[in-house]
């Protein structure tokens, strides 16, 4: 009983603080106990421990272990790559002695391919190329995608590449370097998520998901048999004649019958839950033609809209497109129909280089879903943009109007994106 709790109280204890690391910056989040724990967590006690530091040290050690942390959690190392790649292995080797010789040839194969993918996705997500802006790529990166006069405009420069910034992209500050259709920084891959390596970090996370849901159902079973061996009126759905007291000690039997296989087993499936919920947040992302780092935008420009300060106005049609930081022709099948700003005062701009921008009157937004996101073309072009990378969804300029796809009510947008913090 004992070894049950704890075992469970860790598993338990690791996923919530890992939740609550990644998440906690969530926008949607913010005035929840999940954002006040981050905040404890991460601003109250650190500014707790450096005043103490300061009176008892003058600050040396907390000087330290913040150089020491940022390493950690901001540097390009492999660390947690070397810790997530330990935590498969190491679980398989404690799992597959008591599990394997008692599963069928089909569940030996079932669980050979989902032992096998997450190491292969691991691999190409963490080495392959996530779409580096370079001089040399920096043309091919800007006919990718349209800028949408909404979160990008054209004629930004990246102050440390000194690079125009194409359409989505953005540079990442632990790899140094800017990233196409940058997503965010993956510490677990030790790698940034973009264009390039988007598809192999959702496939990375499916088989994880997939792996470890699977090894927790089988992992069950085989805890469930064991204990069955002790009583037979035993099942892993409480009999309502059983007490609670019995059933918690025979499980704990089942478990201590193959102590690997069953800690293994609670630990995966404690942690499916947070693993399916970050596929599933990508997931809504891609539905949504958006990214971790436009759905923290998209969070920017809702907070003007509550104050009243943004607003928007149609672009003409056609536009003739500045080549000075415009790419001439872009592979994405539809023109930004819109532009918008945002004032210090709350009223709409009547001079200066905004104002030049667009035709007509401003009106004042005070929804995400009056405005147009220019990335989104529905579920499946959203998904062959993620999966089928560079493919060209036209060969020539159809504006958004024309294409007649904006009828339809707008998706709403996302929160502020869930790995940012993680990820």
């Amino acid at each position: 009983m004992a070894l049950l709790a704890q075992v469970a109280l860790g598993a338990l204890a690791i996923a919530f603080m890992t939740f609550v690391a990644f998440f906690g910056r969530l926008p949607a989040l913010r005035h929840t106990p999940i954002a006040w724990l981050h905040r404890a967590i991460w601003i109250s006690i650190p500014n707790a421990i450096l005043a103490l530091d300061q009176r008892l040290t003058s600050g040396r050690l907390t000087s330290w272990t913040d150089r020491f942390g940022n390493y950690v959690m901001f540097g390009r190392h492999p660390t947690i790559l070397i810790f997530f790649f330990l935590l498969l292995t190491v679980g398989e080797y404690m799992y597959l002695p008591g599990a394997w010789p008692r599963m069928s040839a089909l569940h030996r194969l079932m669980g050979a391919i989902a032992i096998v993918l997450p190491y292969v996705f691991l691999y190409l997500a963490a080495y392959s190329d996530p779409g580096v802006i370079t001089p040399a790529t920096h043309s091919r990166w800007m006919s990718h995608y349209p800028y949408d006069f909404t979160l990008f405009h054209p004629g930004q420069t990246c102050r440390t590449c000194n690079l125009l910034k194409p359409a989505r992209s953005k540079h990442c500050a632990v790899c140094n370097r800017c990233v196409a259709k940058m997503d965010h920084h993956c510490v677990f891959i030790n790698n940034c998520v973009g264009y390039g390596n988007q598809h192999w970090f959702l496939l990375l996370l499916l088989s994880t998901a997939i792996l470890t849901a699977y090894g927790g159902t089988l992992g069950l079973r085989l805890v469930s048999q064991n204990a069955r061996a002790r009583s037979a009126a035993f099942n892993l759905w409480k009999p309502h004649s059983m007490p609670w007291r019995t059933y918690f000690v025979l499980l704990t039997i089942g478990i201590q019958d193959d102590v690997g296989l069953g800690s293994v087993t609670l630990l995966a499936a404690m942690t499916s839950p947070l693993v399916w919920g970050l596929l599933g947040y990508h997931a809504y992302l891609i539905y949504c033609g958006t990214t971790t780092n436009e759905s923290m935008k998209w969070q920017d420009w809702q907070a003007e809209m509550d104050d009243g300060f943004a607003f928007k106005r149609q672009l003409p049609t056609p536009r003739t497109k500045d080549p000075r930081v415009e790419a001439a022709w872009t592979r994405w099948p539809v023109e930004p129909v819109q532009v918008m700003v945002r004032t210090e005062d709350g009223e709409p701009p009547n001079s200066g280089s905004a104002s030049e921008l667009g035709v007509g009157e401003w009106e004042r937004v005070w929804h995400l879903r009056d405005v147009e996101n220019l990335y989104d073309l529905g579920l499946a072009d959203n998904m062959i943009d993620v999966f089928v990378p560079n493919h060209s969804f036209r060969a020539e300029t159809v504006t958004d109007l024309e294409r007649g796809r904006r009828s339809k009510k707008p998706k709403a947008r996302p929160g502020a994106g869930l790995v940012a913090a993680a990820t």
